[in-house]
Parts: structure tokens; sequence; C-alpha cells
């Protein structure tokens, strides 16, 4: 059990201990924005890494929560929690409905149909201007609580981390569950899965859904964080970052996740000293992480030192 969740501790102590450590502002921004990415790319890794299922456009399910924060309580004065929550109830509820049609596709006919996905929110959200602020977005009233404004980065911080260990330890204790072996045996093989009883279209549907609620939450916090939301929350571009964040850091990987997350979080920050050559830079060093580590940082080191993927 204590091995099990050696990870986790180890996580807390570097949140615990992070605040002492940063010098200013801007790296308390990064820090929050990194747990924000990490807890969506939780997210999605339980449906690439764990259930073997593509998602290209699951920043879509992010524009919904963010602009769920936005428009519920900006038109028609409802409370921000509760704003977030019907964000989450209609993220999941989309995935619930296509999920069935689109998860009968495989290879790059899923692809393409969870891209088409992604695709048809960012247009809604930039044509309805009249709700939306279409392409230049709109600003996000404070979140508040109990009567309490949360306007403060160091409370979003805090706010931040509790939801990452929550999303930390769920997903320990999910992929260690007979839920978790169900998903893992799907990827391995969908005939094998339903020859020894796995509902594999359920399995499918029901991880896909918690996906993207994860993606609709952060996208609320997000919303409310920066206070702000543009439809480029929603781009096909920030699908793949998250793509991205999930195969470097690692596959069916618990703590790859956060690694992928927080790397490719501050790299563009740390190659901006390049002046326009750091998308290029940027590339070169994925391109490198796909040669020599192509299961992802976190499972090579595992494997190399002997340690567990987890």
């Amino acid at each position: 059990m204590i091995r099990r969740y050696l990870g986790l501790y180890v996580v807390a102590v570097i949140i615990a201990v992070l605040p002492f450590l940063i010098p200013n502002g801007f790296y308390l921004d990064l820090a929050i924005r990194m747990g924000i990415n990490a807890v969506i790319v939780l997210g999605l890794n339980l449906l690439i890494g764990f259930a073997g299922q593509i998602s290209m456009g699951h920043a879509g399910f992010i524009g919904i929560g963010a602009f769920a924060s936005a428009v519920l309580p900006t038109h028609f004065g409802w409370h921000p929690f509760v704003a977030l929550v019907a964000g989450a109830v209609l993220a999941g509820s989309l995935a619930a409905l296509v999920a069935r049609p689109i998860f009968r596709l495989k290879g790059h006919y899923l692809a393409m149909a969870t891209l088409g996905l992604g695709i048809i929110v960012n247009i809604v959200l930039r044509n309805e201007a009249k709700y939306t602020g279409g392409p230049d977005g709109m600003p996000v009233p404070p979140f508040t609580l109990f009567g309490f404004a949360i306007d403060s980065d160091k409370h979003w911080y805090w706010i931040v981390s509790v939801i990452l260990m929550v999303s930390v330890w769920a997903s320990i204790n999910l992929m260690n569950s007979p839920f978790g072996r169900a998903l893992r045996g799907l990827h391995g093989s969908e005939v094998a899965a339903q020859v020894v009883g796995v509902n594999v279209t359920r399995y499918k549907v029901a991880i896909f859904v918690m996906s993207a609620v994860f993606a609709s939450l952060m996208g609320s916090v997000t919303a409310h964080y920066v206070g702000f939301v543009s439809p480029s929350l929603a781009d096909f571009g920030h699908s793949i970052e998250l793509i991205t964040m999930v195969v470097v850091g690692g596959m069916a990987s618990v703590f790859g996740s956060l690694v992928g997350a927080v790397l490719l979080t501050a790299l563009p920050q740390a190659l901006a000293t390049f002046e326009g050559w750091e998308t290029v830079a940027f590339g070169v060093i994925l391109i490198l992480c796909m040669i020599f580590m192509p299961k992802g940082l976190v499972p090579t080191l595992a494997a190399r030192f002997g340690g567990r993927r987890e």
C-alpha cells in the first residue's frame, strides 16, 4: 500500500514546498498552469494510454467548461459553482451521446471523428458571438464560494493543487481496480476482452465521459483563474499539445502524465531565449525524445532503473 502511493507522497511534498521556492508571480502562474494541464492530461491518458482510444478534439471539452463558466454567470446570472457543474454535465453528456457511434470506428477513422467533434465545438464558440464574444472571447466573473471571492494566485495554487492530488489518487486507485484492469484488457485486445466478459462499449463510453469531465472542470478553473476566455482554448492545436504531453511523459503511466504536463508547459518558456527559433528547438527536443525514449520519459526511466511505471 505504501509503495503504491509513494509517488503520490512525493508529489504532495513537492506541492507543499514549491511556494516557498518560487521567486516571483511569474513562476507561480507557471506552476498553476502546470497543475491545470496535469489534471487534463491525467484524464486524457486514461483514455489514450490505458484504454487505447485516441481523442484529437479533447480541447473542445475544455472550451465547453470554460465558456459555461463565462456565459452562464454573465448572461443568465448563474452562480459560478453551479455553472462549473453545468459545464461538466454538458461535456459529459455530449461525450456520452457521441461515444457509441464514434468508438465503433478504429485507427485513423476514430482520430478523424474525434477531431471533427473538437472542430464543431470550436466553430460553435466562434460563431455564437452574442453569448461567447466570438473570436475575441469574453471576460469571466470571479469565482465565489460562500461569499468569498477567489482572486489571488496563491488561492488558485492551492485549489489546483488539491484537485491535482485528488485526481492522482483517483487515477492510481482506478487503474488498480477491476475497472482499470478491464481498460488494460481492451487496450491489449478488444476481442480477447469480450471473450472474458468485458463489455467493451460500456467501458469505452465510461472512460471517454470521465476524461471529458476532467477536461471541462479544468476548463472552468482556467476561465476563472485567467479571468478571460477565447475559442482558442478549444483549438485543434491545443488538443495536439495535450496528446503530446501524454506521449512524452509516457502513455499508461499516471506519473508520466504529470511529468509530460510539467515539462511541456515549462519548455516553451525556457526556450523563449532562442528568439524566433523556439518552435524549432521545441520540435527537435520532441523528436529526440521520441527516437530515444519512444515509450515516454517515465516508463523508459522506470524500466532502466527497475521502478514501476505508475
